[in-house]
């Protein structure tokens, strides 16, 4: 809302904005990040938790005369900022436990212990790539802080990563930076996180573990390339949990472990890799980032026909997914991720193609009206209407051809958006299934340029 605001403040039109109490902190982060001071009104507390009069009562007494000063008056920003250290700069020197306590007081770790960023190591990152390491990428919310090629292997020493995972860091924060993700919305009250997929040649080269286990903690390449980007969107975005302030997660997860796909299983069975699907070849290395918010229960099935399988991922999926697709249907799309068990993968691949298994999921995951305006009013839309956004060209018409509350509507808005990988147990008949945070968070692939010369060591 605030970008939004500093949009029409730079075209000369005042504006105010309404925020929560507890959202007050985040905004003036995000204020002195676009360097406006902006007007607010601020409303106590979660107005979804207040009766009909304590909200009034509120809006008079508070958020009202809030907006009128916002609206009359300009407080200046605080400035709470401190000198950053330029890059290459020595931040600290001390012993290994001297290092530890000083990331922390500054908040630039992620909890854990971190790899020291010694030049030497810094310097071991920036020999993978030929790109000069003042190079910026996109200046990045919410602090307006430089994405450059430093700061990827500063971060990436700092995650445990080794120095030839650099291409490949640097294929993540482009991903990352692409405007079509929305990096701006990765500190919303949900607590999405970022997944990353990693496909092509590569994945073996670094040892991605792609089988059994493969979303667990235990594999470098998966563990540190996962942890990396949550620390890039720590240090350099600013998305801390407090006692920082960019990051509003009411709960929140953890960090995922990067995804790789179990490509050699794929194409035995006939299947385009997931990287093919996204306009790749086999060849290609690439990495693909998407907002994980949602996962099912570990998900068996069972059964020698293609439909068995299939139809029951509809089911658990639909029972999983119902309640957050309200946030879908309000944007337009949301991308559902499913990572399929090689055994069940060739089940399937023996009758249908990728394309019969999205028709299906479409056809069969549905959900009825009245429980999607029951989940909208809990969560924050009481206004939330099917005939309103197929108005606005958000749906298409055949979601509000009845007025029945009791209709069937498919949660699956365009088929083209579920992505479908192999990877896992290969001795198991488990699949697992993701939903982004609707259009937060979208899929965006970046291929990974390697240097002349580069190889695995």
């Amino acid at each position: 809302m605030l970008r939004a605001a500093a949009l029409t403040e730079s075209e000369g039109i005042p504006s105010a904005s309404i925020i929560g109490s507890g959202f007050v902190r985040q905004a003036e982060l995000v204020m002195r990040g676009l360097g406006l001071p902006l007007g607010m009104g601020v409303y106590p507390g979660a107005p979804m938790l207040d009766s009909e009069p304590e909200l009034q009562r509120k809006v008079n007494e508070s958020l009202g005369p809030g907006l009128l000063a916002a609206l009359t008056t300009r407080t200046a920003i605080q400035d709470e900022s401190v000198r950053e250290p330029a890059p290459g700069d020595v931040v600290f020197d001390g012993s290994f436990d001297e290092i530890q306590e000083h990331f922390h007081r500054n908040r630039w770790t992620d909890g854990l212990p971190i790899v020291p960023p010694t030049p030497s190591r810094v310097a071991a990152f920036l020999s993978f790539t030929a790109r000069a390491s003042d190079e910026v990428l996109r200046i990045v919310p919410q602090e307006s802080r430089e994405a450059t090629i430093h700061s990827i292997a500063v971060n990436g020493v700092m995650a445990g990563c080794r120095p030839e995972y650099m291409p490949l860091l640097i294929a993540i924060v482009e991903a990352l930076c692409d405007p079509h993700f929305r990096l701006e919305d990765a500190g919303s009250t949900p607590g999405w996180e970022p997944l990353v997929i990693v496909s092509g040649p590569i994945a073996r080269e670094l040892d991605f573990n792609y089988g059994q286990g493969v979303l667990r903690v235990g594999r470098r390449a998966n563990t540190s390339v996962g942890r990396f980007v949550r620390l890039y969107l720590r240090n350099v975005c600013g998305y801390r949990i407090p006692p920082g302030s960019g990051d509003k997660a009411s709960i929140g997860q953890s960090f995922l472990v990067a995804l790789a796909e179990d490509e050699a299983c794929a194409r035995a069975i006939g299947w385009p890799t997931f990287a093919m699907e996204r306009g790749f070849s086999h060849q290609d290395n690439v990495v693909t980032v998407q907002s994980i918010v949602a996962m099912t229960s570990p998900l068996y099935s069972s059964g020698a026909a293609a439909e068995e399988h299939v139809r029951h991922w509809a089911d658990v999926m639909a029972q999983s997914f119902a309640y957050w697709s309200h946030n879908g249907f309000k944007r337009g799309g949301w991308y559902p991720l499913i990572v399929a068990g090689p055994g069940i993968a060739e089940v399937i691949a023996g009758e249908w193609s990728k394309d019969d298994i999205r028709r299906c999921l479409q056809q069969n995951m549905r959900v009825t009206v009245d429980r999607i305006l029951h989940y909208a009013r809990m969560t924050s839309t009481p206004t939330f209407s099917f005939e309103q956004l197929v108005r606005e060209g958000v749906l298409p018409p055949h979601y509000a051809e009845s007025d029945d509350p009791k209709r069937l509507v498919p949660m699956i808005i365009d088929p083209d958006t579920i992505g479908i990988l192999v990877a896992g147990d290969p001795d198991r008949n488990q699949s697992r299934c993701y939903m982004s945070n609707h259009l937060q968070g979208a899929p965006v692939s970046r291929r990974v340029a390697l240097p002349a010369g580069w190889r695995a060591t």
